[in-house]
């Protein structure tokens, strides 16, 4: 009888795409759902009672919030996303991020995120987009947005010609659309945490598809039987887009 891999096994190193040019790779991960079973038994040293009774005590500890033996769980991400991205991402503290440097590494023509639909600010929301912006206003709208784009590669290739060091050459790049590439890394009791903001409805759509994918192509997978307590018990909302 063939051993069925572990989802370790066949996660570590996949890559999502993610936005126009943005994607998601999984570098390690430690821990499983039965490590987090394991953890809430430390006194019995850990043994496992069974597949039923195993689940049912991890629905139990994310029902009634006893969360710390969900942080023996650990997923660390290679992440391409646009400053708009990171800019939210950070405001969630206990991730540990090491962030590509504009100082080290130049910028490749392209590295900007063009988005494939203007959103409308919304009425009644201060922070929120609603509907959309469609016809021939909308389409010069992305062609001023590349051009704009070109402009600003074209000055900061023209200011390295010039010898200028890349930390200051980069401020000719249009800050919140450049692309960066960090490594990321969070337990899975902090991961929820960030799913639960940032796949909501009103979360801005950039962050919830890099949220969404975390969660069905990473965390889900990795951990079924949490995924599933997460969505009974902590996002019983969540719907997932068409």
């Amino acid at each position: 009888m063939t051993e069925q891999p572990s989802p370790r096994q066949t996660l570590i190193g996949k890559r999502v795409a993610v936005l126009d040019q943005g994607w998601i790779e999984l570098q390690d991960m430690m821990g499983d759902d039965l490590a987090i079973v394991n953890a809430a038994r430390v006194s019995f040293l850990g043994e496992s009672k069974g597949s039923e009774r195993d689940k049912k005590l991890l629905f139990y500890l994310l029902e009634h919030r006893h969360t710390s033996p969900f942080e023996q769980v650990e997923f660390r991400f290679r992440v391409r996303a646009p400053l708009v991205v990171w800019w939210q991402w950070v405001r969630h503290r206990t991730w540990h991020v090491n962030a590509q440097s504009g100082r080290y590494t130049p910028f490749e023509e392209g590295d900007f995120y063009v988005p494939a639909a203007w959103r409308l600010q919304a009425a009644d929301n201060k922070q929120a987009s609603e509907g959309e912006l469609t016809g021939p206003a909308a389409d010069a709208l992305t062609e001023a947005l590349r051009e704009h784009y070109e402009r600003s590669y074209a000055l900061y290739r023209q200011a390295l010609q010039a010898g200028v060091a890349r930390e200051l050459a980069r401020m000719f790049l249009p800050g919140f659309a450049v692309y960066y590439t960090w490594v990321v890394k969070v337990d899975a009791h902090n991961l929820m945490h960030f799913l639960r903001l940032r796949m909501a409805p009103d979360a801005q759509y950039e962050i919830r598809q890099y949220a969404l994918a975390l969660y069905e192509h990473f965390f889900k997978p990795a951990l079924p039987w949490t995924a599933e307590a997460f969505e009974t018990f902590v996002m019983p909302e969540f719907s997932r887009p068409d």
